[in-house]
């Protein structure tokens, strides 16, 4: 794949923190969350800190292979839905570098975009055999602890221990134990140094210089980056999720909505969004984003009712999103890693496929030669099963055992040299995981 990543500050992006309040506690208005920091001496402090070690053990995991490796991530399935930006997501991926990917199509910027990272930095839980990456999950909050974890190369900077909580109700807690030395003073040269949160949808549309091929554009449209100053030893950050449009179930609820997001109604997918965030790809082939916003919800049922179905053009007010927001453009051919994204694509509509135009009538005699093919093609693999059975040895079977499914990666993407990546690896056990390498921005 190659890659050219313009990448400008978006407008969206929230630096440091605003109104002082009581104690040692500082709070920041988001347009998606308010963000409140709580320093040493706190009281609210105790409440935000999840112990592990308190917890209770059948519910929390030591995860053996990112806890003995660098640079590897592993998807990791909730018990719950947990509201990301509006977005209800069911897994995430969890990175030794401090870090949790929150993203169903993975890309090369795994560290750039759809994140909540309580502390991204180079860590290196391979270092020490007291240095592990643990997990909690009792159903409502979905803990992850990076414990006595040390800096690739900065081992004598001392351990850190920090942790992230996600709640079923959307609220993000980043909690701090030992953070032995400033954050300002970790070298961001092999690896990202940031803490917050980040959003971002994805559009795939042909590239207008190779026809065959296809250009990734990834929008982010909303960041969130702290203050690492005021990250210390027994500190605290709480994100409170703000109303956003997706919750809308109804026309009403969504039109009269007071939120500053400029809500609109789409009747065909009955749908509330602002336009800006995971499904902005099916809005726009949708033709959703030109609706007016002085139509009643009589008016936009009644004018969706005779709509032509949707083309797979995009509407030009996708072209103006890069003006207001981070763009990340990857061009690549259709290849097979592509293939193998695929398959992770989830229901929250990054990179969804457009619906395509549907033909007339169908055919008698079509549909019997199909049915026809498909029996016969059917019995083909069946008697090459059964021939690669009874001849193991052959040279059919053992070029299928050479490329039985267990030996295939479950996502790989092209070393660069010159630049740091996660790398995948193969889980020991028999549970399986999803285990993904990416590269960092």
């Amino acid at each position: 794949m190659g890659v050219g990543l313009p990448l400008a500050v978006p407008a969206a992006v929230s630096h440091g923190w605003g109104l002082h309040l009581h104690g040692a506690s500082w709070e920041d208005n988001h347009s998606y969350y308010v963000s409140r920091i709580y320093g040493p001496g706190d009281a609210r402090l105790r409440g935000l800190w999840v112990d592990m070690a308190a917890a209770n053990r059948s519910q929390v995991k030591i995860h053996g292979i990112l806890s003995n490796t660098h640079r590897q991530a592993s998807r990791i399935v909730l018990s719950f839905d947990f509201p990301f930006y509006g977005h209800l997501l069911r897994q995430v991926t969890i990175a030794t570098g401090g870090f949790l990917f929150m993203g169903d199509v993975i890309h090369r910027m795994l560290t750039a975009t759809q994140y909540v990272a309580p502390l991204m930095a180079n860590f290196n839980p391979s270092y020490s055999r007291n240095s592990t990456v643990q997990y909690l999950d009792n159903g409502t909050v979905f803990v992850v602890q990076w414990d006595k974890v040390y800096l690739q190369g900065k081992e004598d900077m001392g351990s850190f221990t920090f942790q992230v909580a996600l709640h079923s109700t959307g609220r993000i807690v980043f909690g701090y134990k030992e953070i032995p030395v400033p954050v300002l003073q970790i070298s961001a040269t092999q690896h990202p140094v940031k803490a917050g949160l980040s959003d971002a949808f994805m559009i795939l549309n042909p590239s207008p210089d190779v026809p065959e091929s296809r250009r990734r554009t990834i929008y982010e449209y909303h960041r969130v980056e702290l203050d690492t100053s005021k990250i210390t030893n027994m500190s605290a950050v709480e994100f409170t999720p703000l109303p956003t449009c997706l919750q809308h179930q109804s026309c009403e609820m969504c039109v009269t909505s007071e939120l500053t997001f400029n809500c609109s109604w789409c009747h065909v997918l009955q749908r509330c969004s602002s336009g800006f965030d995971r499904y902005r790809e099916e809005w726009l082939s949708y033709g959703c984003g030109q609706k007016s916003d002085e139509k009643t919800c009589e008016d936009l049922a009644e004018g969706d009712r005779y709509s032509a179905p949707p083309d797979s053009s995009f509407s030009p007010l996708d072209e103006d999103v890069a003006t207001s927001t981070s763009s990340l453009f990857i061009d690549s051919l259709t290849t097979e890693d592509d293939t193998k994204l695929n398959q992770y694509a989830g229901s929250e509509g990054v990179g969804s496929s457009l619906p395509s135009k549907k033909a007339g009538a169908p055919i008698h005699t079509g549909t019997i030669v199909g049915i026809v093919l498909a029996v016969l093609l059917i019995a083909a693999i069946i008697l090459a099963g059964i021939y690669i059975n009874s001849h193991p040895t052959s040279n059919a079977a053992l070029f299928f055992i050479e490329r039985r499914p267990h030996h295939w990666p479950a996502m790989k993407f092209r070393n660069h040299t010159n630049h740091a990546t996660y790398s995948e690896v193969e889980p020991a056990s028999q549970e399986k995981e999803g285990f993904v390498e990416a590269e960092q921005c």
